[in-house]
């Protein structure tokens, strides 16, 4: 297999493109006193573009980005950007991040320091990863796929391959979003290869309805009720974009990929209902430098067809896991799993419960992912 390095350098043209797109936005009208009710709020997408417009600085964020060790590589007829970043201890733990929808690569840049060295920020350097960072196909610098079916089962055997390919014949993995279900696919395809999954989130774990929880024993009521509280919330009002991204996800994409404020307004409702709570919490230069990816590429269509791969409807009874499975539970993600329910198809052997985060935890609360991810595989 092919490494080509990489570096972030989009043409000054395009960056004159969306400043001009931005200026000449054609703003929707909004009933009085509706808030976030009925989507995000143009006071708010205004703010946020005019942030894009006039002060953040994409260079900066190129400059960030490039001081990562980035390469592209093509892996079943698609490519595939990552950064790989080894660790200055040579026993390090190969460790790969994958990141959801509507996230990127950006998600994990906070983290990747103290996991890749933590003898620099006066961790234990036997925690050490080396790491494996990957764009999922069809996302940001991997660009957009030339053919359907990249769901999780796709894209974890290309991640056992590009690891394969890097040196790495066994390594641990750690995802949320749809990097949850990329990081548990493997496991089940690779068991002998992964030393354990570390994820956020696990949907076939989350309470849907009373049914969910009878005859269960050790389950927390309190916990049992917040679940399925969050479940029905998020099904009666969070599901919309999924359905349309999971149908007619063409149709979507014209508005998103000609419309930078369009595709801005799509990216950050979800940042702050993913989450419930204000995306200010999350810095909002790490948003738009999200949203840039997806702009900058072009890969609002092929980003959102992983919906349209995932095969059976979500949170769909999945083949059991064998491998070690830590869980990091935040209380304001959009789904909170059941630790009962996460123990009939995966082998629970960490479960940890936080105060405070929501679906972005690795932006949210980085000190508490970074701990955790090195407690799950210290134990291990």
């Amino acid at each position: 297999m092919k490494f080509t390095p990489f570096r972030v350098d989009v043409p000054q043209e395009d960056l004159d493109d969306l400043h001009t797109r931005l200026a000449r936005t054609r703003w929707p009208d909004q009933p009085e006193g509706v808030g976030w009710e009925l989507g995000i709020p143009v006071d708010e997408v205004r703010d946020l573009a005019e942030h894009w417009r006039l002060r953040f600085d994409w260079r900066a964020a190129e400059e960030r980005l490039n001081g990562f060790p980035q390469f592209t590589t093509e892996i079943d007829g698609t490519r595939v950007h990552f950064l790989h970043v080894r660790s200055p201890e040579e026993d390090a733990t190969p460790l790969l991040l994958t990141h959801g929808w509507p996230g990127s690569a950006v998600e994990f840049l906070d983290v990747i320091g103290p996991l890749a060295d933590p003898r620099a920020y006066g961790g234990d350097p036997r925690t050490a990863f080396h790491l494996v960072v990957p764009s999922i196909p069809g996302f940001g610098f991997s660009g957009p796929t030339r053919d359907r079916g990249w769901g999780p089962a796709r894209g974890a055997r290309a991640w056992a391959e590009l690891m394969s390919a890097l040196g790495y014949p066994r390594f641990g993995t750690h995802g949320g979003d749809w990097g949850a279900l990329i990081s548990r696919e493997l496991g089940v395809q690779f068991p002998s290869r992964v030393l354990g999954v570390h994820v956020t989130m696990l949907p076939t774990a989350v309470a849907r309805s009373s049914a969910d929880l009878e005859g269960l024993s050790g389950v927390s009521l309190a916990a049992a009720e917040r679940s399925l509280e969050k479940s029905r919330a998020f099904q009666h009002a969070g599901t919309g974009y999924a359905m349309i991204q999971a149908t007619k996800p063409q149709t979507l994409a014209y508005g998103l990929t000609d419309s930078p404020v369009g595709q801005l307004a799509w990216i950050a409702e979800k940042f702050r209902s993913f989450s419930n709570t204000d995306h200010d919490l999350i810095d909002r230069d790490d948003l738009l430098t999200d949203v840039s990816i997806y702009w900058f590429t072009a890969t609002a269509n092929s980003s959102a067809r992983i919906y349209a791969a995932l095969e059976g409807p979500w949170g769909a009874p999945v083949p059991p896991s064998t491998v070690p499975t830590g869980v990091a539970v935040f209380p304001d993600d959009i789904g909170l799993p059941v630790r009962a329910l996460a123990e009939r198809e995966n082998t629970i052997v960490h479960w940890s419960a936080f105060p405070t985060g929501g679906h972005f935890p690795a932006l949210e609360q980085p000190d508490a992912l970074i701990a955790d991810i090195r407690k799950f595989f210290s134990a291990l």
